[in-house]
């Protein structure tokens, strides 16, 4: 069918709800649901894995637990979806819609919560989303956008992780290339080998992360706390980081007074 249409319309899927066996679960994986206004519906658990999600209204849905593998949401709208505990592994996440007014309030981030996002492609404003504890194990936040018969589009400033919560989480290998992280927390995370080159990181909280072999280079950490981090000495280019001498290393560290 062409690319564009899609093979079921927001009634389809609203009575496959509906038919449902209790306990069994919705399978739509593969199909095309371009454009579906599926805005506040329960699916849990349902299976959407290598679906076409382009441009679909999940404004307040409840997607936890459900199955997003290689699935592609570009340009839809997770305006406070629930994505907890799903598995969005390899899926494709281009220029969503989060905030749905300029005052960004932060309970209209999406929850990913425990979600699986290893090798997950992220990429525009999640700014105040919550990914604790997930799995973004070589995760891409950089800023490149293949568009067809265009080449590839990239842009100097990266992601929009604005207050971001990433408490917990494995982002080791993950790519954070220029992102916008200021205010974001990673205490507990694992970004061992993480890219954060050229990333803003003014007062991110990295509170007991690992951070072994993970790439500053460039990146600004002005006020940004370490205390309690790991794998310090071998992060590459923190030291000499802009705004090094501005960083908090420990709780008696005279720059704590600026940050608290």
């Amino acid at each position: 069918m062409p690319e564009g249409k899609p093979e079921l319309s927001t009634r389809d899927v609203s009575l496959a709800l509906w038919n449902a066996r209790r306990g069994s679960q919705l399978d739509l994986s593969g199909r095309s649901l371009r454009y579906l206004d599926l805005a506040g519906l329960m699916l849990g658990g349902a299976r959407l894995s290598d679906s076409d999600l382009w441009g679909v209204d999940f404004t307040d849905s409840d997607l936890s637990n459900a199955n997003l593998s290689r699935a592609r949401l570009n340009r839809s709208s997770l305006t406070r979806a629930n994505l907890t505990g799903s598995d969005l592994t390899g899926v494709t996440i281009l220029r969503p819609t989060i905030h749905t007014s300029m005052r960004f309030e932060w309970k209209d981030a999406p929850r990913f919560d425990s979600a699986n996002l290893a090798d997950a492609r992220l990429m525009g404003k999640f700014d105040g989303s919550s990914f604790k504890a997930a799995n973004l194990k070589g995760a891409d936040f950089s800023s490149y956008e293949p568009r067809a018969g265009q080449g590839t589009l990239t842009t100097r400033r990266g992601t929009d992780l604005v207050g971001c919560d990433f408490s917990g989480a494995n982002l080791a290998g993950a790519n954070l290339t220029a992102a916008v992280l200021e205010f974001a927390r990673f205490t507990d995370a694992d970004l061992r080998g993480a890219r954060l080159v050229d990333a803003a990181l003014s007062k991110v909280d990295f509170s007991g992360a690992d951070l072994a072999g993970a790439d500053f280079t460039g990146a600004d950490v002005y006020n940004a706390v370490f205390t309690g981090a790991k794998g310090i000495e071998t992060a590459i280019g923190l030291r000499t980081a802009r705004n090094a001498d501005k960083v908090v290393w420990s709780a008696a560290d005279p720059n704590a007074d600026r940050v608290r």
